[in-house]
């Protein structure tokens, strides 16, 4: 009989995910990490299995490092998608959320939950959000959820 394999409960492998990626001290510790593999001599590819991603990415993170030293492993301004939200999408979706019930817009419910802000978001906008982006979301106009008093605008916002 072999020994008791570990199990996560608490949180779905892509959940973890996202609490490493929302951090950029994270992101940048995890890149410098592979760095290090790699300066340790294990090759790219290993090290795109273990980090799963491609070993085109860990060369890419490993010549920036080379060039411009730990800064180069921060993310570049002006990269990725444009939001589908404009400023004042942004600012209407946390007026409701802050200062209005789900039940003025048809939900049965007293407090907003993800699922209810997803479907909101994506009825009201147009929008094809996943459940994780909502959360994204939800950080990035400065609303964070407590168990007790649901969502509510963060201290430094």
């Amino acid at each position: 009989m072999g020994k008791p394999v570990l199990k996560i409960t608490r949180s779905k492998p892509e959940e973890i995910k996202e609490l490493l990626n929302s951090d950029s001290g994270f992101v940048v510790a995890t890149r410098l990490n592979m760095v290090y593999q790699v300066a340790k001599g294990l090759s790219s590819r290993e090290v795109a299995k273990i980090y799963g991603i491609s070993f085109k990415q860990v060369t890419n993170w490993v010549h920036r490092f080379e060039e411009s030293g730990v800064i180069g492993l921060y993310d570049l301004s002006g990269r990725g998608r444009k939001s589908i939200l404009s400023e004042s999408d942004l600012e209407n979706i946390r007026s409701v959320v802050l200062k209005e019930l789900p039940t003025k817009y048809g939900y049965d419910r007293k407090r907003w939950s993800g699922p209810i802000l997803l479907e909101w978001i994506n009825s009201t906008y147009n929008t094809r959000y996943q459940s994780a982006q909502v959360y994204k979301l939800l950080n990035r106009i400065g609303v964070e959820f407590r168990k007790e008093e649901g969502y509510v605008a963060k201290n430094n916002v």
